[in-house]
């Protein structure tokens, strides 16, 4: 059974994302060469892949997520030469390389939409969507996920584009069958270089439905997330360039549903490898609002994962992730960064890697990194918080105070912060000033202490890395919550055909009893790991005490 299982599905990927991973210079900001110096610490680790947020060709109006030329290395990163070392070494290490490709959309300096705008006859006017005014207006009111109209106004030709991004950011006419032949062509010239996969950017929001109505109830995104032709489109690249590489395939899925997942991440493997899906980070949002401060509703956590956990079993495959580039440090928002901060660190590593899915481990997660708790909105440059902070400050009359509290939370910038990787200077990132302020604890919180304590978050991490390749429970064993509704502990039941795996969280600063269902039978159990050093020594038993933020992993062999 093991043998034939596809590489991924064992697999733990580490998520670079390289202006904030390491600076083999003073630029301050993080390179190639860069990333290249740190392999013998990721191969350290265990993770069997890197996935590499954009390092193409960008203005960086959206830190890469805006592509100029999708067949060139941003000078800010290196060279081309430098990306073939990269993929060179990586490999000789055993370690994949998956890229980041942004297809829903293009820089407006890539040279298709610099010949489209202004001119009705250029050749690549199609590539893009354009609409006429609507009573002198705007086409529809559909909303930038950045803040504002999704519409910009051509002055030379009176038409507006389409931006669901920020206006930089012009999406792509994928109806035109010679912008899906220019991806096709963009995604084989990475895999040629022998590129192992792709994590593809907002990918279900590609089709569009093509009347393009106002949205009386929202702002707009039902027409066009899992759009009416996604699927037909997805199954095309995947024929074409995917299954010709063996490529393995990561699909964020911005606001979807568990029934198009099944379908684009279906064993056939005619769309994707997997799914990314946000659901479960949303739990922070009361009435999915993001922009407010607030405790996360930790019983929807648990359903969220239920849900996902149950329906992709036998029907697909998910991502499993906490952390990312647009998300918050997990130890600050769903831990505690302060007195726990390495006990609630690693129960948050265990309660994800023990699910079925492929763990993706976000650059400092298995460091225990924490927000940096910024102060003031100078030390911001992430598009999305300025432009919030601009509305909710000064159009809505929000106090600073209150704003910078929000930001201090949600920021995506607080995952921007550069790698910790020494107590030296800049942590180690950087010989310059870098981009973004190193978070104060850095001294503390760094890979060189971490790689030399066998207690840090680190080598927990390690641990759960191994026990995915070793433990077949992990990857084929069915799910189930035994504690649905219990409003502090987190215990679940995975099940195959010789295993039963239960992993038991307690997810707040509180001790709390613990009392095993009665159908669970201890007799061949034994514990396989825990976050507290004095549990691997007991027998596991049906009633206990979990100590604040405890995590406890059980193997029953049956």
């Amino acid at each position: 059974m093991k043998q034939q299982l596809e590489w991924w599905r064992t697999a733990t990927i580490y998520q670079i994302y390289p202006k904030s991973f390491c600076d083999s210079g003073d630029k301050g900001t993080g390179d190639l060469q860069g990333i290249i110096s740190k392999l013998d610490y990721l191969k350290t680790l265990g993770v069997d892949a890197i996935w590499l947020t954009p390092v193409y060709r960008s203005p960086m109006i959206d830190n890469g997520y805006d592509i100029s030329d999708y067949y060139d290395i941003n000078p800010d990163f290196g060279t081309m030469a430098d990306f073939d070392q990269l993929l060179a070494q990586a490999h000789q290490r055993g370690i994949r390389v998956v890229m980041d490709i942004v297809v829903n959309h293009t820089s407006t300096e890539h040279a298709w939409f610099q010949s489209a705008v202004g001119d009705k006859n250029s050749p690549y006017r199609d590539y893009y969507i354009w609409k006429d005014p609507v009573d002198g207006g705007l086409p529809n009111n559909w909303q930038s996920k950045f803040g504002g109209s999704a519409w910009a106004l051509d002055p030379a030709t009176e038409q507006y584009y389409l931006h669901l991004f920020a206006k930089e950011q012009a999406d792509l006419n994928w109806e035109n069958p010679k912008v899906r032949e220019e991806v096709k062509a963009i995604i084989g010239f990475w895999a040629e270089k022998g590129v192992d996969g792709f994590r593809l950017d907002v990918i279900n929001l590609i089709s569009k439905q093509q009347d393009f109505p106002d949205d009386h109830q929202g702002d707009g995104r039902r027409f066009y997330t899992d759009g009416p032709r996604v699927h037909e489109y997805l199954q095309e690249i995947s024929e074409a360039v995917f299954r010709k590489y063996g490529s393995v395939t990561v699909g964020e899925m911005s606001s979807t549903t568990l029934e198009h997942c099944q379908q684009y991440s279906a064993p056939d493997g005619k769309e994707l490898s997997m799914v990314f899906n946000f659901h479960h980070l949303k739990v922070d949002y009361p009435n999915g609002d993001k922009w407010t401060k607030a405790p996360f509703d930790f019983i929807q956590l648990k359903s969220i994962l239920n849900h996902w956990q149950q329906g992709l079993h036998d029907q697909g495959w998910g991502a499993l992730f906490w952390c990312n580039h647009d998300q918050p440090r997990v130890v600050s928002r769903l831990g505690d960064d302060q007195q726990y901060r390495v006990e609630s660190a690693k129960m948050l590593g265990a309660s994800m890697h023990m699910m079925q899915g492929t763990p993706y481990v976000y650059q400092g997660e298995e460091l225990g990194m924490t927000n940096p708790g910024y102060d003031s909105i100078d030390q911001y440059r992430d598009v999305e918080s300025i432009n919030m902070y601009d509305i909710m400050v000064n159009q809505q009359g929000m106090s600073e105070h209150e704003m910078l509290a929000i930001l201090a939370q949600k920021s995506r910038d607080n995952s921007r912060t550069p790698m910790q990787w020494d107590d030296s200077r800049n942590a180690g990132f950087s010989a310059g000033e870098p981009w973004l302020a190193v978070a104060d604890n850095y001294p503390v919180i760094n890979a060189q202490k971490a790689v030399a304590d066998e207690h840090s978050v680190f080598h927990f991490y390690r641990q759960l890395i191994a026990m995915r390749k070793e433990m077949e429970v992990i990857t084929t064993g069915d799910y189930t919550d035994l504690m649905p509704q219990h409003d502090q502990i987190f215990c679940y039941k995975r099940e195959s055909e010789t295993q039963i795996l239960l992993c038991i969280n307690n997810y707040y600063g509180e001790p709390v009893e613990c009392l095993l269902p009665e159908s669970i039978d201890l007799t061949t159990a034994e514990y396989v790991l825990s976050n507290y050093s004095d549990v691997s020594m007991q027998r596991p038993v049906s009633r206990f005490t979990l100590r604040p933020y405890e995590s406890r992993i059980v193997l029953i062999h049956k």
